[in-house]
């Protein structure tokens, strides 16, 4: 199945894109997209433990189980001012 990811602020200055559409086998969650994201933007990995994930209007967890053509957000954490 194929997911469109989207990356926000320092992260798409960091990958150097805004989309990436990534190709997962059925029943793939969170962990198994940061997974092969990682391995194709390894610039990515040390802010593993930092980021946010979105789908839809929703935060999700590293569970989360994926549907085909969803769109995902990755974003550094909020932060006020």
């Amino acid at each position: 199945m194929k997911v469109r990811v989207q990356f926000y602020a320092q992260l798409r200055d960091l990958v150097g894109m805004r989309e990436l559409d990534v190709d997962l086998a059925e029943g793939a969650t969170v962990h198994d997209l940061l997974d092969e994201i990682y391995s194709q933007q390894p610039a990515l990995r040390p802010h593993d433990k930092s980021i946010l994930i979105g789908a839809g209007v929703e935060f999700v967890d590293r569970n989360y189980e994926l549907k085909p053509r969803e769109e995902i957000s990755i974003m550094p954490p909020v932060q006020g001012g």
